[in-house]
């Protein structure tokens, strides 16, 4: 076969290659950490935490990183004004542990005052390194919950009863990023291990999770994605051959 005849459907196969989101079966996760209800819905695809009470995750048990995750998040109630959100690289018995390594990513509705401290209204992503124990070290983000950033709009403002919300998040061993609405808050870079994806409540009930989808992670910016990359190969190839048919003419 000729070099032409192999360079355009290399190019061609390659371009139309992309990655499909999946839906999110949600029958083989686990609920963990304080007292809670996570009910999942008949189609697998949604989940409602029921109970206010302690920090409590709902985690897939599978390595996540390198995947993107999106869906909806809404609380389905008027009642409370606390935190909901989402763990990143959670491993089996870290709400608990004393000595952990992952990503909690909450959102809190309301500034208050409890366990001598401040849990700020608004969106935070923090490092986790010491489980999350019901306390000001997970109300505050003090001690073993430690502060990275704050969302870039709703970093001072708190989530709206009865509102659903689209989120999307994207994993990797180096970049978290988190839109809400199609909106970039968060964009951290840094060393972060492996682990499941979660969900998470505290002190907060009927929060729902819907909608959910998961693909492979996008590749950070400035780099430029394989099938992309195979298309510039199959590209470069035809140009070649016509360069080469130029100059015998």
């Amino acid at each position: 076969m000729s070099i032409a005849k192999l360079a355009l459907p290399l190019a061609l196969a390659a371009i139309s290659t992309t990655a499909t989101a999946a839906l999110v079966d949600l029958s083989g996760w686990a609920a963990q950490g304080g007292s809670s209800n996570w009910a999942v819905a008949g189609d697998n695809n949604s989940v409602l935490q029921k109970v206010n009470g302690a920090p409590t995750v709902f985690f897939s048990g599978s390595n996540d990183q390198g995947k993107a995750l999106s869906g909806k998040i809404k609380v389905e109630t008027s009642s409370d004004d606390d935190f909901i959100g989402f763990v990143l690289g959670y491993k089996s018995g870290n709400a608990t542990a004393s000595v952990t390594d992952f990503i909690l990513i909450d959102w809190k509705q309301g500034t208050q005052n409890l366990y001598g401290c401040t849990g700020a209204a608004g969106l935070a992503i923090s490092q986790v390194s010491g489980g999350l124990p019901d306390s000001a070290a997970t109300w505050c983000h003090s001690g073993g919950v430690n502060e990275l950033a704050r969302a870039a709009n709703l970093g001072s403002t708190g989530w709206l009863d009865n509102t659903e919300y689209a989120f999307d998040l994207v994993f990797t061993a180096s970049n978290i990023q988190v839109k809400v609405n199609g909106v970039t808050e968060l964009n951290v870079a840094g060393t972060f291990a492996d682990g499941s994806f979660g969900f998470y409540n505290y002190s907060q009930q009927s929060v729902r999770y819907s909608a959910l989808e998961e693909s492979v992670a996008p590749p950070p910016v400035g780099t430029v994605p394989e099938p992309a990359s195979l298309a510039l190969v199959g590209l470069g190839l035809l140009a070649a051959v016509g360069a080469g048919k130029r100059r015998k003419a």
